[in-house]
């Protein structure tokens, strides 16, 4: 299963951008595990966006884990958005990413 983790920020894009690089490290380790599929910040910049895979069973378990993990979460600078994702077209493209 994958979900859609909509990140908005709390605080001013100051705060923001101190905590960015560490956000971005641990983007790149979900990727490299296979977890992440895509994210990147949203236009006008108030937050951001992840695909993300998830288990099919429970997929809140994981997404309150990766939020959890996240530094904009631990430093409180975000609110998140958690949507499971029943992809039912255009599947078999994701799944090869």
């Amino acid at each position: 299963m994958y979900a859609m983790i909509i990140v908005r920020y709390r605080r001013p894009l100051p705060e923001i951008e101190a905590v960015t690089e560490a956000h971005r490290a641990y983007l790149r380790d979900l990727q490299a595990k296979g977890t992440l599929v895509a994210s990147g910040p949203l236009d006008p910049r108030f937050g951001g966006m992840w695909l993300v895979r998830v288990q099919d069973e429970n997929p809140l378990a994981d997404l309150d884990a990766l939020m959890a993990g996240d530094p904009f979460h631990q430093q409180g600078l975000a609110n998140y958005e958690l949507l499971p994702w029943k992809v039912m077209q255009g599947k078999e493209g994701l799944d090869r990413i």
